[in-house]
């Protein structure tokens, strides 16, 4: 298979905001290069002795995203059709609107073709266990420790596109649900990804989840996960489908239904997703979100005020940001 890369030569300090952004067009994952140091953290997880010696960090960064050709040269965005020049063109005007209001430093992009690249599998000799304050996330192919058995356990593997927990949003929105997942929690998970957050609400004690998302890999990731973790098939229930636009979507998932909806995703698709869920909401329901970049929390907290709810918290983690409300 073969694919387009588009490269763009930034700074550290916008790589998040960029990817936030692009995300929005449709250009989704992306690959970063750059030298920021590593964390004590990141140093352990590489399970290494002698690490090799890094570049100095010149605040440079380069963010490569793939689009797929098919077989006639075409470029699928989406499930779209477009062309190069298109997504240059697109790229070129989302960086110099940030341009506006931040330094993204150079903003140039440089296209390069690539075949057969192995995205299922070349993580895995980067994720390693770790731990979600006592929660213990590990992959299906290590062990668990024997000081760690008495922990709460989440088997997960994220598959071909999906997190593992590692990022601090998806550690933020389990920090919410363990405050407020009771055991008859009726729980809609929007941007299901692997059913890390529905998997975790069920280990918490909820009754039920119906998880939605735009992607299908999601479906088997989710299965796989849930049988990993031990979870009762018909305790989970995953639709796919645009819940922000598709009333198909709404009519299945239900009105009125949840007494937690949780959207781990971007501010760029919250602010349309909130005036729209708060129908699948009970009354006295908890809406939990995140994905949020912390230059985009008001953005977010003037969406979910102006949908009627009532902010409860917003809690930080690094550059992230999560908004909990109540209807």
């Amino acid at each position: 298979m073969k694919w387009k890369k588009f490269k763009i030569k930034t700074v550290t300090e916008a790589e998040d905001i960029i990817i936030s952004t692009l995300y929005d067009i449709g250009l989704e994952g992306a690959q970063i290069e750059d030298s920021v140091p590593l964390t004590a953290l990141e140093k352990e997880q590489m399970f290494v002795d002698i690490l090799p010696d890094a570049p100095v960090d010149d605040g440079i960064a380069y963010l490569s995203f793939f689009v797929e050709e098919n077989e006639n040269g075409e470029l699928i965005r989406n499930g779209a059709v477009t062309t190069e020049e298109q997504i240059v063109s697109e790229v070129k005007e989302e960086l110099e609107s940030l341009r506006m209001f931040m330094d993204i430093g150079e903003g140039s992009v440089e296209v390069d073709e690539t075949e057969d690249i192995d995205w299922i599998n070349n993580w895995k000799q980067y994720f390693k266990q770790f731990y979600i304050d006592d929660i213990l996330v590990i992959p299906s192919w290590e062990e668990v420790r024997e000081e760690d058995k008495g922990r709460m356990i989440l088997h997960i593997d994220p598959g071909t596109a999906f997190g593992t927990g590692m990022h601090e949003t998806t550690q933020l929105c389990i920090r919410q649900l363990k405050k407020y997942v009771k055991a008859d929690t009726e729980l809609l998970d929007v941007g299901t990804g692997s059913g890390i957050l529905g998997i975790i609400a069920l280990m918490l004690g909820a009754k039920h989840v119906v998880g939605t998302d735009l992607d299908p890999c999601a479906v088997p990731a989710v299965e796989e996960n849930k049988e990993a973790n031990g979870i009762a098939p018909e305790s989970f229930d995953m639709m796919i489908g645009n819940i922000i636009d598709d009333k198909e979507v709404q009519d299945a998932v239900g009105y009125e239904k949840y007494d937690i909806v949780v959207a781990n995703i971007l501010a760029g698709v919250l602010v349309p997703l909130t005036p729209v869920i708060v129908h699948q909401m009970k009354p006295g329901a908890v809406y939990i979100t995140s994905g949020i970049l912390d230059v985009k929390e008001k953005e977010v907290v003037d969406a979910v005020e102006k949908a009627g709810l009532t902010v409860l918290e917003v809690t930080h983690q690094g550059e992230w940001v999560s908004v909990t409300a109540r209807k």
